[in-house]
């Protein structure tokens, strides 16, 4: 009998060996990636883009026309109430003021004491008049004059009567505290008064927000110069998508994040949250208050908000990759089983745009395929290569302290309508 060549078993026993690891393979299904679920805290929260405003501006204008001469205030800075911002021609209304006051010095050093000499003069010749009629009717008496003369005597007594009188009420409106004294000096302030409005001058405290105006300027009545942020609160305004208004309460704490300053973060409290939506872009209005405000905050600077929503000590936190046939609070996994995949229903709690919670379903330490969708029925065999979650998950059994919360990793996704967002830490 022909003996069977070494190498011819060799070969077979080779072939014999790759068959039966393939089938092996086979039988064991395809190599898929999957996810271990593991417990860690969790933060919810809506993060928007809003600007800063002030809770209220001023514009400040002119009373009165005129070109400007001065500016003494620029874009930024910090005015009192009653600080100089503007300085406006008034050579005319200059003029008027100091006419007026050399018509008030007249008065007191010229027209008063003249009235004064006139009234003693209207004395005299009053006294005079008296006793030139008592002399008439002495003669009238005797029949020495005639009835025309008597009666010319009395006219003169009386006209010089008149005369006494008026010089008494022109003495008494040019003496000190007089009509004409008064007159004069409230003409002198109502000039002095529009002389000052060429002065323009800040009635609020504020920060210079716009300016309207420069050297030279013809300005105008209720032309608005320069624009005020009011000193006081200053408001972040959010627009937020409008599923998220459900997350959102009065005095909800977040912290914001000034564009240009990214390292000074600064707390800030829902305090307004509109009674409406916008129907064109299916937002709603939120107004955070900042206090204390930061030395480098800005009006209109752009700010990105963290909004606190809701949070867990502790809870089961599945990506949403690895979810299928979302349904309101359920949605389908594949679990594996002793490498076999089950469609397994869970309960979600709070959601992200990129995470959530599981309630129910599943439970720490299960591994779950990252593809939800991938179609393979139930009982099929699986090899996984195990991935790491797109967040730092302490272990299931670990216990929940201080540190497992600081070392979370942030998961951040935008939505597309308001550029809010949900984070869950």
């Amino acid at each position: 009998m022909r003996a069977i060549p070494y190498k011819l078993i060799v070969s077979a026993l080779l072939l014999i060996i790759i068959a039966g690891f393939f089938a092996f393979r086979w039988w064991q299904g395809p190599l898929l990636p999957s996810y271990r679920i593991s417990s860690m805290p969790l933060v919810q929260t809506v993060i928007a883009t809003g600007r800063v405003v002030a809770v209220s501006n001023t514009d400040i204008g002119s009373e009165i026309s005129g070109v400007v001469l001065e500016r003494r205030v620029a874009e930024g800075e910090q005015v009192a109430a009653g600080d100089l911002l503007l300085v406006l021609s008034s050579d005319d209304v200059a003029a008027q003021v100091r006419q007026a006051e050399a018509e008030l010095a007249e008065l007191i050093s010229s027209t008063r004491p003249q009235a004064a000499v006139d009234l003693a003069n209207a004395e005299v010749a009053l006294a005079q008049a008296d006793r030139n009629v008592e002399r008439r009717r002495e003669l009238a008496a005797i029949s020495a004059i005639s009835d025309e003369e008597m009666e010319q005597a009395i006219q003169s007594q009386a006209q010089a009567r008149n005369n006494l009188e008026n010089a008494r009420l022109r003495a008494n409106a040019l003496s000190s505290g007089g009509v004409e004294e008064d007159l004069l000096r409230a003409r002198i302030a109502a000039l002095q008064a529009q002389l000052n409005k060429a002065q323009v001058r800040s009635k609020v405290s504020g920060t210079i927000l716009t300016r309207n105006v420069e050297i030279g300027d013809l300005v105008q009545p209720g032309q608005s110069l320069f624009t005020i942020a009011l000193d006081g609160k200053t408001e972040i305004r959010v627009p937020l998508d409008e599923r998220n208004l459900s997350r959102l309460a009065l005095q909800q704490p977040a912290v914001a994040i000034a564009d240009a300053y990214p390292d000074k973060p600064f707390p800030v409290r829902i305090s307004f949250i509109a009674p409406s939506i916008d129907p064109q872009r299916g937002t709603v209005e939120v107004r955070l208050s900042v206090d204390p405000v930061p030395d480098f905050l800005r009006q209109d600077m752009t700010v990105s908000v963290n909004i606190e929503t809701d949070q867990r000590a502790k809870a089961l936190v599945i990506p949403n990759d690895a979810l299928a046939n979302v349904k309101e609070d359920s949605a389908e996994v594949l679990l594996l089983r002793d490498g076999q995949v089950q469609r397994q229903r869970v309960r979600l709690g709070l959601r992200g745009l990129s995470a959530s919670e599981v309630l129910s379903g599943l439970s720490a330490g299960d591994e779950i395929l990252v593809d939800a969708t991938v179609s393979l029925a139930d009982g099929k065999r699986v090899r996984t290569a195990l991935q790491a979650a797109p967040f730092a998950a302490p272990d299931a059994d670990a216990d929940a302290d201080a540190d497992a919360d600081a070392d979370a990793d942030k998961i951040t996704t935008v939505s597309d309508k308001s550029q809010a967002a949900e984070t869950v830490n």
